[in-house]
């Protein structure tokens, strides 16, 4: 009987069909050593920063999409004053078209004293804006379902309210569009960074971990074992590890998103909560959001093993 390092091979080999295996009474690979506990805590801490991220993600994009939405289904029409206009009239012809164009479902003017109170979060209030030219606007909302030919909706203006200019919101969309691309890309960035520093933490683990039982090793070449079969051992050790700690990262991350959006919630009415709400939505990142954790942490799993199995198969390759 030979007994080396951490494993120890009671039967130099046992039978199983025609290939020749060793036998051991501890694993190969030592569960509870001061590295496995480390990497649990690293592999935990990737994992969740990667959710957090991911999560980020998935709150911007729901936002945007919203922010799309709603601003999609309205369109502002503007009434700048001029000298020798007459804005009330001006608003009231512009108003009357806009509620006999095709496709509109509401039209409400806003009063002179409502549009100065749209500057009040810029200015402040208790202002006299008398002397600022302060444009009328009007809120069109459509349809649902509707696709109103816009182009043909402001050459009606301009026929019918001479002065009245249409915005779309156009600028708008494609910014928040290019936002969410933006904030996507930029997490999808820093998951690959994260999945890099994750490989490259497996792979000194792995490497520590094979030269503290480099006499296992050693014999078991000696014995005729196999490659295939050490990185095997390697490999179930290191899946663990990085099931560990994905589960410990990802439901740490979890709690997190289910704790924020049960207090949006909660503080639903406060104009902080409205706020926030306004900014990302109800800040739940739905079944989607919690899927795409829970496979961060199977996926952090595999990359672990795989990362252990083809760098104790590379080390090995060159002992060879």
């Amino acid at each position: 009987m030979t007994e080396t390092g951490m494993g120890r091979l009671t039967a130099p080999l046992r039978e199983s069909g025609d290939s020749m295996l060793p036998r051991f009474d501890t694993p190969l690979v030592p569960r509870n050593s001061i590295s496995g506990r480390a990497l649990v805590a690293v592999v935990a801490i990737m994992t969740f920063l990667a959710s957090l991220t991911t999560g980020a993600a998935v709150l911007i994009s729901n936002a945007a999409s919203e922010w799309q939405s709603d601003i999609a289904r309205e369109v502002t029409i503007q009434i700048v004053p001029a000298p020798g206009r007459d804005l009330d009239a001006a608003v009231d012809k512009a108003a009357s078209a806009a509620r006999a164009f095709p496709g509109i479902a509401d039209v409400r003017p806003y009063s002179k004293e409502e549009s100065s109170k749209l500057l009040e979060p810029w200015l402040g209030s208790g202002l006299s804006l008398t002397e600022l030219p302060i444009p009328r606007l009007i809120v069109v909302k459509l349809a649902s379902g509707a696709a109103p030919d816009l182009a043909q909706f402001r050459r009606v203006l301009a026929d019918q309210a001479p002065g009245a200019v249409l915005d779309d919101h156009r600028g708008w969309i494609d910014r928040m569009r290019a936002m969410a691309g933006t904030a996507v890309v930029l997490g999808i960035c820093i998951l690959v960074l994260m999945f890099a520093a994750t490989m490259l933490s497996v792979t000194f683990a792995t490497r520590g971990a094979m030269a503290t039982n480099k006499p296992v090793i050693e014999v078991l070449h000696f014995v005729g074992a196999k490659n295939a079969f050490i990185a095997r051992h390697f490999q179930h050790h290191f899946l663990v590890l990085g099931l560990q700690g994905g589960a410990i990262g990802g439901g740490a991350a979890i709690i997190l998103f289910a704790f924020a959006s049960a207090m949006s919630r909660w503080f639903a009415g406060t104009a902080g909560a409205d706020q926030t709400s306004a900014l990302f939505g109800s800040f739940s990142i739905g079944l989607a959001g919690y899927a795409a954790v829970f496979g961060q942490v199977i996926l952090i799993a595999a990359v672990t093993a795989f990362t252990s199995r083809q760098t104790v198969n590379n080390t090995l390759e060159m002992i060879d």
